[in-house]
Parts: structure tokens; sequence; C-alpha cells
């Protein structure tokens, strides 16, 4: 029995055991009672030719009622069949790249919107976002009037489009009905997975599971392609490995029995590509000899070194990262192969300095050779340059709590209580050590806060009392102080401030914006001329927006002759790509501060997790700006 929707086939499977009041299969369901009356009146219209009925009983509730045992008995060992039909957009979406990806004939959404109980003018909506995708892939749909919607495009971005759109369902759900019914022949998929594996086990051929998973999805799809009489030609590639092309060859001839059609050298050849591309390589870095590779490398960490200062030349395990993972990233980008990131999002959000970085090295490079490397490398390549950066510099800076120490002891005594300071708290930096009489005469102290062994007056910095010999309440107390987080607090003191804040209610448009902000900040010294083009050729490579409303915009680089961050509001939103930005942070950061560079990043990390760009947005002044900052700092 084919069940109209998910929701039947479940109440269909709670009822089966025992009988079940209203009450709680409205709430095992998560309905109401009059649906549930609702579906139980289809379900006996479904089972009225199965000799069984679902009846209510007093004081029982619903229960099965079997007036034909031998038909009964038929339906329930027959497999169950659920039509899924799609219910939201993003569903909605889904099926019909779908049905124009794998349909040989015209679509009419008239007939989409009737067996999807939807009206046409939803799925003229939907058709937008469909249009978008598939303009992503250079294909486009074509409408011929009283026929309907076609696909049209190359058969190589077609199979693409289909491929991707499949690992990305098998990710959220790997028994979604699109995978084992719709976009594939049935069983394709578990057949063509044990042929990849055996044949990658034959000619030891290494890959992730994910690598693997899209290998068969592709191949099912190809099977799928080539049955139907869409054979791939006109490809050539360059050699691969024996290994490669070995296995290939022997997968393909098992997509050439299922298909139940000869396949062409095409089909072989990029059916070796996209095994090369996925692979993973076991070899020496002194065994890497390809150009491309060793180019790519060396100008990506000169690149780090000499615009962003950070010297990772010397790093022999990064250099061999790297080297194994581009020998496998050129070949993708060379014939556009695709690999999907599912960490895109979170590598830009948690390693912003490294993301910009490795963005700006690889754009740059992108001049000088024909290949395009898409975000999804670039954030493979992130991860490997960030865990360069945490082996060799203070990635996670920190401000460490200084503190005056106020003693009137002899120098031992003094020197005992620092070395026990230290001993019990290393991060704790003494800046000075004065005596009572110094201490009076301060109008003001600079340091976080005051150590003293008498009893002293409090100027705005909390003081504590600590003996010689200092007793565990005394430590606590000490303790509390040193581990507050004083990095992103101390940050927003240093470099924000009202000079460089402005609220924007006229609309603007993002270049305007740019040059109003880099023409004041070069009047005042702290950047040239060359910062706004390079501000402008930033946001030209891929949208610095975080996310949530937040936008980064920044130079290739750490230009600015001093570092501040242009604070701008817009309460009724700025055009940022295909977003729309509320608050913008224009950042000019030196050289001369590159490591205190990651915890300015930080502090608009820490913006993002604490979902503050409503508060921060209604800010009426600077003041306030920086009261909702530091709070959301001091929730982090």
């Amino acid at each position: 029995m084919r069940f109209p929707n998910q929701r039947l086939a479940h109440l269909f499977e709670l009822l089966q055991n025992e009988p079940l009041p209203q009450d709680e299969l409205a709430r095992r369901l998560g309905v109401s009672t009059r649906t549930v009356r609702a579906d139980i009146t289809a379900l006996n219209a479904l089972l009225q030719h199965h000799g069984a009925q679902f009846i209510l009983s007093r004081g029982e509730g619903y229960r099965l009622n079997v007036e034909d045992e031998q038909r009964f008995a038929a339906l329930r060992a027959a497999p169950a069949r659920q039509q899924r039909i799609p219910r939201t957009a993003s569903e909605r979406v889904q099926h019909l790249l779908v049905r124009f990806l794998t349909s040989a004939f015209s679509l009419k959404l008239e007939d989409l919107a009737e067996a999807w109980f939807v009206s046409r003018a939803t799925l003229q909506n939907d058709m937008a976002e469909v249009r978008e995708h598939f303009n992503r892939y250079n294909l486009t749909i074509e409408t011929r009037p009283r026929h309907g919607m076609k696909l049209f495009g190359s058969e190589m971005a077609i199979r693409a489009c289909l491929t991707d759109l499949l690992w990305q369902i098998w990710q959220l759900d790997n028994a979604n009905t699109l995978l084992t019914e719709e976009a594939l022949t049935p069983g394709a998929l578990a057949q063509v997975a044990l042929s990849v594996q055996e044949n990658f086990s034959r000619y030891h051929i290494r890959m992730t599971d994910e690598g693997e998973q899209f290998i068969c999805l592709y191949c099912a799809v190809a099977v799928r392609r080539i049955s139907e009489g869409y054979p791939l030609s006109g490809f050539k590639a360059d050699e691969v490995e024996p290994s490669v092309r070995d296995a290939a060859y022997a997968i393909a001839g098992v997509i050439q029995d299922m298909a139940g059609k000869p396949i062409s050298k095409s089909e072989k050849n990029w059916l070796c590509v996209h095994i090369a591309a996925r692979q993973i390589q076991e070899v020496a870095p002194s065994a890497i000899n390809a150009d491309d590779d060793e180019a790519l490398v060396e100008y990506i960490l000169n690149y780090i070194n000499t615009h962003y200062n950070y010297n990772l030349l010397t790093d022999e395990q990064l250099r061999a990262d790297l080297l194994t993972h581009i020998k496998t990233m050129i070949t993708r980008v060379r014939y556009q192969i695709n690999l999907p990131n599912p960490l895109l999002d979170n590598i830009k959000q948690h390693y912003p300095l490294a993301w910009d970085m490795t963005l700006a090295a690889v754009s740059s490079w992108g001049k000088y050779t024909p290949y395009t490397i898409n975000e999804n490398e670039v954030g493979f390549l992130v991860l490997h340059i960030g865990v360069g950066l945490e082996r060799h510099y203070n990635i996670g800076y920190q401000r460490q709590p200084h503190v005056v120490l106020v003693c009137d002891t002899g120098n031992s005594t003094v020197r005992m209580i620092q070395a026990m300071l230290l001993r019990k708290y290393p991060q704790l930096e003494v800046t000075r050590i004065i005596s009572l009489r110094d201490y009076e005469q301060l109008t003001s102290v600079e340091e976080d806060f005051v150590i003293s062994t008498a009893r002293v007056s409090e100027k705005d910095k909390p003081v504590v009392i600590m003996s010689p010999f200092p007793t565990e309440y005394q430590l606590e107390q000490i303790g509390r102080l040193v581990l507050v987080d004083r990095t992103r607090p101390w940050m927003l003191e240093k470099y924000f401030d009202a000079q460089h804040f402005r609220i924007i209610n006229q609309p603007i448009t993002q270049e305007a914006l740019f040059s109003e902000l880099c023409a004041q900040l070069k009047a005042e010294g702290y950047v040239d001329d060359a910062f706004l083009p390079s501000v402008v050729e930033r946001e030209a490579i891929v949208s610095t927006m975080l996310g949530e409303g937040i936008a980064l915009p920044h130079s290739l680089g750490l230009l600015a002759q001093r570092t501040v961050v242009y604070t701008v509001l817009a309460p009724q939103g700025i055009a940022w790509g295909d977003e729309i930005a509320h608050v913008i942070f224009l950042l000019a950061i030196s050289k001369s501060e590159y490591e205190e560079a990651i915890a300015i990043y930080d502090l608009f990390v820490t913006f993002l997790r604490e979902r503050a760009t409503a508060r921060l947005r209604d800010c009426r002044d600077f003041a306030e700006f920086k009261t909702v900052a530091m709070d959301s700092l001091s929730r982090f």
C-alpha cells in the first residue's frame, strides 16, 4: 500500500500492536485530535480493499479490526511504500531540481502542483531558487507554450549538478526517497557501492568515507544517464596513476553491465579524474614533484609572510600537509570538480584571520594561473594554515592581567611574594613594585588590579590584601581577578573610539561607504592611498559578511599605519552582496600588531555567537554601543 504521507504510515504502524486513544495518538504525532480523526478516515479508505478497518472502541481508543485475514496478511507481507510529498519550501526545491535533472520530457507546474497539493503560485516562487541553483552549473530552463519547461545544458554539467545535489541530500538523510526511488535506479547505489569498495581495496586506493560515497553516487547517476541514452562524450584527461586507471576501468565495467549499454572512453576518463581528485595521497613530501603543487605552496607561504607578517616558511610539517592536499586539489580545480566542504561556514566564523590570509593568497595566485579555486577548497587549506599558526604563534592572543605590587617590607620578602604569585598564577604580570607612600600619591592606577601587604585605598581598581604567607582565601581572591578575561574588553578600549563611530540612517552604497570611511582614516594618518583599492578588491573576491548582519570589510594584507576599527551602525541596512549588513566594522590593522589581530577578529566572532546584532544596531551613540558590546563580551 502506498501512503500519501509519512504521518499516515506512522499512524498505521502505531495501531498495529495495541489500541490507542485519540489523545495519545495526537500527542505522539504532534497534531490535534481532529487531525487524528481525519487521518483514521483516510486510512480506512485505503484499507477498505485489504480486509481491515480501524474502529473506535469505548474505553480503549482506536484498534485494528481485521475482517479478511488472507487479504490483510498479503498487505502486511508487501513492502511498505510511502509517497513522499514535499511539505516545506526546501523540500519542494529539492524535488523540483531532481525532476528537472532526471525527466526526459517537459514538466508542467500545474501537474506538480496538483500532485503535491499546493498552488501553482507557490511553485512559481520556488522556481526562482531552482533557476538560481541551475545557473551555478550553466544549466538553463526553457519554457514552451502548451508543452511546459525543460532543462538544457551539457551532460557533464547535468551529472555534476545531480551528483552534488544527491550528496547534500545523503548527508542529511541517506534514506530519502529521492535517493532510493526517484533520482537513481532502485538498487543501483547499493550495487555500485559493492563494486567501488571491492576495487578500491584491490588496487590499494585510500579515500575518506565521504569521498567514497561521492564516487558511489556519481556512478549510480552515470548508470541512470547511460541507460536512458545520455552518454558522456568528447572528454579527455591527463594521465593518472596506473592504480587509479585500473580501478576506474573495473568500476566502468560494472556500470556498463548495469546500464545495459556500451560505455565510452570519455566515461572512463571522467571516472579516472573523479577518483584521482579524491584519493588520499600516501607519498612522502620529497616524492611530490608536480610544479603546480610546489609553486602554489611556496606562493601561499610567501604571501602570508610578506603581507601578514606570519613566517610559516620553515614549517616542514605544514608544507608537507599542504603539498599532500594540493596535489589532489589541482586535479579537482583543473576539471572543475566540486568537493563539498560541510564545515565551510564554521571555518569562516572560527578561523576568520586564517580564512582571510588564505583567501587573499589564493586569490593573488589566481592572477597567474588559469585555475579557479573555489571557497570549498580554500576552506580545506585554511585548516592547515590555522594549525600552522597555532604551532608557531600565540594564535589565541590574550592580554594577561597586569598588577602593581604594593609592599613596604624588605627586598627578600618582596621577591618571595613575587615568586609565590608567579608560581600560582604564571599568567600574572607584575608591572611594578612600589611602597605604600608612593602608592598613596598616585592619582590613578593603570594596571588591572592591586596586590598590597597592607590596607590601602582603592583608586578605581580592585585591591587584594595579601600577607607574606598568604592564606588559601587570599589566593582565591587573587585568582578570581587573574582568571577574568581581559583580552576582548581591552581590545574594545584600545581600538574602538567615538571618533571612528557612525550611525547611518540614509541610503548609501557599499562603494560610497568605503570611500567616506577610508578618506577619513587617510586624513588622520591611519592608512595611505593603497588602502581603499585593497578594501574594494577584497570585497570583490568574496563577501566579507560574517553572518547575522555583521560585515567585516578590510584590506588584502595588513596595510594600515596604525590599527583602528571604524564602527558603522545601519538600522535601515546596507546592501552587502546578496545580504543586508546592519553592523559594519572596517578593519585597519598594521603589521606591528599582527598577533593582536587575531584577538580583534575574536571580538566579532563573540558578537556573532551572542547574537548581538539587533542590540548593537539599535544603539543611539558610542557610549551605548560600548555598553552593549561590553555586556556581550562579558557574558561569553
